[in-house]
């Protein structure tokens, strides 16, 4: 059932234990995370999948196949689970912590902070060693503004594909719509490129990202917009800019969080920037903004991320409310 009042306390209770404890580096430098295992499939169906001397038009069928087999796993594995914890007394809590390690909220505020901390800390080497972290343009080309910038960009981007996206897939379909999501963006990670091995492969991943994203993305920019003034910004520019400048960017997604957060924050965003073997000419988001940006900046953004996940939870608390 869609919207599920139940699955919807579960969903709360998730994002407290995440918001609170996170990913614990104790745990998960014993035990391998649940991505790292999607990603290991990701890599033998690769393997087996994408052979070079195929036709372009044979790997595409493969990658669509490839697409199929992670989102059938998902969607079981997540389907038994789900069932089996909800069956036994106080199951939900089981379900809630499962949940919880499949979002992203203190993670992605904890490496944005760090570049912040680098930054205040060691200068530009600092920022460019904790940005390298958590973007995959080339750190050492990045003026402090440049590492600013990538900062609060990756900020917006996962809250979108990070935590809205895994909210929205387990309020519509619990945990297997949750763990087929996360199959689906781990996928378009590792083999979504337009490099010559997975131009055809990734193909469906990557298309099948950007659908399952899109609601998401929406979503994202409206609880970015809400959360603005809390770092001093503008709703209703914020709004504006997601309106002009949402469509300028390359990926029909990561525009919206990212327009803004650069309405919300005042600045600008994306424009020129260099990854390790090319580069882009992107126009700026919010091009009227600021573009001398530093680490105040930075925690300004973790000011509208912090809001924005509340925003979000309490939406989920109401939803939960009005169908219980």
């Amino acid at each position: 059932m869609l919207l599920d009042p139940l699955l919807l306390f579960v969903l709360l209770a998730a994002l407290a234990i995440d918001a609170l404890v996170g990913d614990p580096d104790w745990l998960w430098r014993r035990l391998p995370h649940p991505v790292v295992w999607i990603g290991r499939l990701i890599a033998w169906l690769d393997t087996s999948l994408n052979r070079p001397e195929w036709t372009a038009g044979t790997r595409k069928t493969a990658g669509v196949l490839a697409l199929v087999i992670l989102v059938t796993l998902g969607l079981a594995l997540g389907s038994l689970l789900q069932t089996a914890l909800l069956s036994l007394p106080f199951g939900w809590i089981g379900l809630a912590i499962i949940a919880s390690i499949l979002l992203a909220q203190n993670s992605l505020y904890s490496h944005v902070r760090a570049v912040a901390d680098g930054l205040e800390g060691d200068g530009l080497a600092g920022g460019q060693r904790a940005v390298s972290m958590i973007v995959g343009r080339d750190p050492e080309q990045l003026d402090t503004a440049g590492v600013s910038r990538a900062a609060i960009e990756s900020c917006a981007e996962n809250f979108s594909d990070g935590v809205v996206a895994p909210v929205v897939w387990f309020a519509l379909l619990g945990l297997p719509g949750l763990i087929a999501y996360k199959a689906v963006n781990t996928a378009d990670s590792m083999i979504g490129h337009k490099t010559q091995r997975h131009q055809a492969f990734g193909w469906a991943s990557a298309r099948f990202d950007d659908l399952v994203n899109l609601p998401a993305s929406r979503l994202s920019a409206l609880f970015i917009a809400l959360a603005a003034p809390l770092a001093g910004g503008s709703t209703a520019r914020a709004l504006a800019c997601v309106a002009r400048d949402a469509g300028q960017h390359r990926s029909p997604n990561a525009g919206w969080p990212e327009a803004a957060m650069a309405g919300a924050l005042d600045i600008a965003l994306a424009g020129p920037r260099a990854y390790a073997t090319y580069r882009v000419e992107d126009p700026f988001m919010n091009p009227t903004g600021n573009k001398v940006i530093g680490a105040g900046e930075i925690r300004r953004a973790l000011r509208v991320l912090a809001g924005a996940c509340v925003i979000e939870a309490m939406l989920v608390l109401i939803l939960a409310l009005v169908l219980f």
